[in-house]
């Protein structure tokens, strides 16, 4: 069966391709216009790229849409981390996802978002679980931190030597960075 994930970044996605990859065709789905600055967003764009290429796993990408996704959250900006902004972010991306996977044909889709212990699995699962229903492409809920998978994820990034971000990647969650 030929999967799409979405990527937001190589270091969490580094253990969930070598899982999917056990049981799927995986394709990478770099969608994230939450990412500010834009510099960041190429950092981010070009380690995952970097991954996919060594992994030889098809890559795409679709490009920034920073205005969109701010008039998405207008109003949410000073949300709590995994709070409303979140989900309407994580349900943004994870629908350009479903879009493409269903216009392009692949089986299933899904996100590594729910690796990271600073976002919500069910948050995220609630809104693969809504898109599948309203664009009709099945979605795999996961949370992949559980069993060790941030760890491991943690330590496959260090063997490959990924750029680690120290924050979400949206603005407002920029100044709440310790």
């Amino acid at each position: 069966m030929k999967l799409l994930l979405h990527v937001c970044c190589a270091p969490c996605s580094a253990y969930v391709i070598e899982q999917l990859q056990k049981d799927y065709n995986v394709s990478l789905f770099y969608f994230n216009p939450n990412i500010y600055p834009e510099s960041e967003y190429e950092i981010r764009k070009n380690e995952s790229q970097r991954y996919a290429k060594d992994l030889g796993i098809e890559f795409i990408e679709k490009k920034l849409e920073h205005n969109i996704w701010l008039e998405k959250v207008r109003g949410l900006e000073n949300e709590p981390e995994r709070g409303k902004r979140c989900f309407i972010c994580y349900k943004y991306r994870l629908e350009e996802t479903a879009k493409y996977a269903k216009e392009s044909g692949f089986d299933i889709f899904t996100s590594t978002l729910s690796i990271s212990p600073h976002k919500s699995s069910e948050m995220i699962n609630l809104a693969g679980v809504e898109i599948e229903k309203e664009i009709g492409v099945k979605y795999l809920e996961a949370d992949w931190k559980k069993d060790g998978g941030f760890k491991k994820s943690c330590e496959i990034s260090k063997e490959h030597n990924f750029y680690r971000q120290n924050y979400c990647g949206c603005e407002f969650s920029i100044s709440r960075v310790a």
